[in-house]
């Protein structure tokens, strides 16, 4: 598996992905799915890599600033695994890529504004690479089911 920047034949594969995780409801933000804007939204990203294997995208991320101006040095990230794919290491190959692919943009600070409090294997993952939680954010996150769940703020220095 090899983590490298995504190109334009990743597309339908990584909407895909992006998608499925939109649709399950339990960890991004949006609730809207990818469709024609797509393209426009990936490559709208300071940096999107791509989890490769052998031509199957088996995950991805995008990274771009958490905020502008004085701030503009945090930068926040994404990350999704291909469902049937999850617990082989993919995400954290994905977050390390991240973290230095952040850094050489010029970044100093990565952080995680809602992850999700149920999200038992992202807190994890975080907390094994020395993100450090900042606090619960309660009822953050509307799951799909209409049910509220808690959200934790992370960060790392990069």
């Amino acid at each position: 598996m090899k983590v490298r920047k995504y190109t334009n034949e990743d597309l339908p594969q990584m909407t895909d992905i992006w998608n499925d995780i939109v649709e399950q409801g339990i960890a991004f933000p949006q609730d809207v799915l990818l469709g024609e804007d797509g393209e426009e939204f990936f490559a709208g990203q300071t940096y999107c890599g791509v989890a490769d294997g052998n031509g199957e995208i088996a995950g991805l991320y995008i990274l771009h600033p958490n905020n502008v101006g004085r701030c503009g040095h945090i930068c926040n990230a994404s990350y999704a695994v291909k469902n049937g794919m999850r617990g082989m290491h993919i995400g954290e190959a994905l977050v390390c890529d991240c973290m230095v692919r952040a850094k050489e943009s010029g970044f100093k600070i990565l952080q995680f504004n809602a992850v999700v409090k149920t999200n038992i294997a992202a807190r994890r993952l975080y907390e094994k690479l020395g993100f450090v939680p900042l606090g619960v954010i309660p009822d953050g996150f509307r799951m799909k089911s209409g049910e509220y769940e808690d959200i934790i703020s992370y960060y790392k220095t990069l």
